[in-house]
């Protein structure tokens, strides 16, 4: 596997999720005016991806078409952010609404590499699923980042790649999603494992830790060289007590640790070269 840049980070906001109520967290960026908002307020802090959940009118997780559209459009003409849209929407929706999320063109997507257990709940992600998204990304020209919540996961992606081939753009982006209820922990030693077993053809990776395992997950994968997801999809205080007021603190604070690791944040340009991206926006 190709080391990353020694200087330069990836940092992917995630702002929303599709967990998270509106009503427990009035500040989480729902609406198309708030995202765009969190998105430039992010991109100016050091972000070079947004990680998008969209919301319906009434603040509930929506695969709607014409609001992934929108949503994309909106970000495009307002940032230089990379895109990456959510396939995984939310835990309960239909298979068939997520892989029409690739309809919207957004520069990437997510793409789960198996079922876990989340929390009280299963996110359903079978082999043929897998499949079928992975070959529609490549028709599509969307960069997939393979999202990675256990180590079986990491082995599916070496049998994914034996049989499709590269991604689309010839990178091979992964983010380990740790401290799930269900998934791998969030620490050191299992960042470690999952690194340890990446297909030959990775040639980038970040990492996220889910609530409590934020800090240690970031600072793990800062020793490592690998890059970073943050954002209140994926934390919602910044210490006990302390609630995170908008995405673009925990930007910051990712920012102000990779520069003790004297890495500096990439531009949305060079994290588009990172991750392979082939075609302009207008071309899209």
């Amino acid at each position: 596997m190709p080391t990353t840049s020694p200087d330069k980070i990836l940092i992917t906001v995630a702002p929303t999720g599709a967990e998270t109520t509106k009503a427990d967290c009035p500040q989480l960026p729902t609406t198309l005016e708030e995202l765009v908002q969190a998105a430039q307020e992010c991109e100016a802090a050091g972000a070079a991806m947004i990680h998008v959940h969209i919301r319906d009118a009434d603040h509930q997780p929506t695969l709607d078409q014409t609001r992934l559209h929108d949503t994309v459009q909106a970000l495009r003409e307002s940032t230089d952010l990379v895109v990456q849209l959510s396939t995984g929407g939310s835990v309960h929706d239909p298979l068939e609404h997520r892989l029409k999320v690739l309809d919207a063109q957004p520069d990437s997507c997510s793409l789960t590499m198996g079922t876990t257990n989340f929390g009280d709940d299963v996110f359903s992600n079978p082999w043929p699923f897998v499949c079928e998204l992975y070959q529609l990304s490549q028709e599509r020209q969307v960069v997939p980042e393979f999202e990675l919540f256990d180590l079986g996961q990491v082995h599916a992606l070496r049998r994914l790649l034996d049989t499709y081939g590269l991604p689309y753009g010839g990178s091979v982006h992964c983010d380990f999603v740790m401290g799930v209820p269900g998934g791998m922990p969030g620490t050191a030693p299992a960042l470690v494992a999952g690194v340890a077993m990446l297909p030959p053809e990775v040639t980038s990776w970040s990492a996220t830790g889910i609530g409590r395992s934020t800090l240690p997950v970031m600072l793990a994968a800062l020793s490592m060289g690998g890059h970073l997801r943050v954002g209140m999809e994926d934390v919602l205080t910044l210490a006990k007590g302390v609630p995170v007021e908008r995405n673009a603190q925990l930007v910051e604070r990712a920012v102000r640790a990779a520069d003790v690791a004297r890495r500096s944040p990439m531009t949305p340009a060079e994290a588009g070269g990172l991750l392979g991206l082939g075609l302009s926006r207008s071309e899209k």
